[in-house]
């Protein structure tokens, strides 16, 4: 049992390794056109995908993502890093979020650090690096989590044959993922919610 558990680790480890995010010092330091854009997401982005020909970003999804308010409009049809790195924001959240809730997320810290050049204040790049400076304390946490769920999908349905037991584990397995990842969606999805109504407040507040 141990050695099948140390044997998922090692092979869950090894996949996280490679999807590793785009590290700050990566990112173009000069304007891009979009087609560049596009190239340097899918050559950054690559080990994300599920299958090869997916795509990672397209000329209709920055095109999208501008007319829903997502991403602010290019300067002269280049795109700043800071353009970039709202692009990798959404591209993470779009998984599992709606383009409203994005919204929610990014235009507050879009309308307050895109673009900011005060010496002592933040902007969008001090924020990338700050939250994806926690992946490597993440990922640990993760794989000690997946280890209590995989043995306990082992123990599920003892009454099998090897070969239907092999397979109602790995549906235990996912069965347990899956309602993890549905409460941490409502979770989201609440405190977005609770974000957009201090909004609200603070706005009423200001016009008082």
């Amino acid at each position: 049992m141990s050695t099948d558990i140390h044997a998922f680790l090692k092979e869950i480890l090894e996949k996280l390794q490679t999807i590793d995010y785009v590290k700050p010092e990566s990112l173009p330091n000069i304007d891009l056109y979009m087609d560049q854009v596009t190239t340097f997401m899918d050559s950054q982005l690559a080990s994300t995908k599920r299958y090869e020909d997916d795509k990672i970003l397209t000329k209709t999804m920055i095109n999208n993502y501008a007319k829903n308010n997502l991403l602010p409009p290019p300067n002269k049809k280049k795109y700043s890093k800071e353009h970039v790195l709202a692009l990798l924001f959404i591209y993470y959240f779009k998984n599992i979020l709606s383009i409203s809730d994005i919204q929610s997320i990014l235009n507050p810290l879009t309308e307050k650090y895109f673009g900011n050049t005060e010496p002592e204040g933040l902007n969008l790049e001090d924020i990338y690096r700050e939250v994806f400076s926690l992946e490597h304390q993440e990922v640990q946490h993760i794989l000690k989590d997946l280890a209590k769920k995989y043995k306990t999908s082992t123990k599920t349905f003892p009454d099998t044959s090897p070969s239907e037991g092999e397979m109602l584990h790995k549906f235990a397995f996912i069965c347990m993922l899956s309602f993890d990842v549905y409460i941490k969606k409502m979770i989201i999805e609440q405190t977005i919610d609770d974000m957009a109504t201090a909004s609200k407040k603070g706005k009423k507040e200001e016009k008082k």
